[in-house]
C-alpha cells in the first residue's frame, strides 16, 4: 500500500500519528514492512508505504481494532489516488529479476 500525504501544518502531530498508524498495522497478520517516507524536493509531501503478503492480508489487517482507531482516520486523509499496488517484479542488489504471476483474477 502506498498512501501519500501533503503536509502544509502541524508536522509533528502528522509524523505521531503516522507512527502510530504504522505500529498497528505492524501488529496486524500478514504485515511484511513499513516505511514512513518525506520528500527530499518537497517536503510537505510525505509517504506511508507497507508490504503486505496479500491483498487479502491487508483487508483483513483494515478490520483490527488498533487499525480502525489510529491507521484508518489517517489513511482517510491521504491523497485520493490509487494506492494499492503489487509486486510484479523484483531484484535483490546484485541479483536476478524475479517475476510474479498477478493475484489479479
Amino acid at each position: 500500500m502506498l498512501n501519500r500525504f501533503v503536509i502544509a501544518a502541524n508536522e509533528e502531530a502528522f509524523v505521531e500519528r503516522a507512527h502510530a498508524a504504522l505500529a498497528a498495522l505492524a501488529a496486524r497478520p500478514g504485515y511484511l514492512r513499513g516505511e514512513l517516507t518525506r520528500s527530499l524536493d518537497e517536503p510537505e509531501h510525505w509517504c506511508l508505504l507497507t508490504e503486505w503478503e496479500s491483498v487479502g492480508a491487508y483487508r483483513r489487517a483494515l478490520g483490527g481494532f488498533d487499525v480502525k482507531m489510529t491507521a484508518t482516520p489517517l489513511l482517510a486523509e491521504s491523497l485520493m489516488e490509487p494506492c494499492a499496488f503489487e509486486t510484479l517484479a523484483a531484484a535483490e542488489p546484485g541479483g536476478q529479476v524475479e517475476t510474479k504471476a498477478s493475484d489479479r483474477a
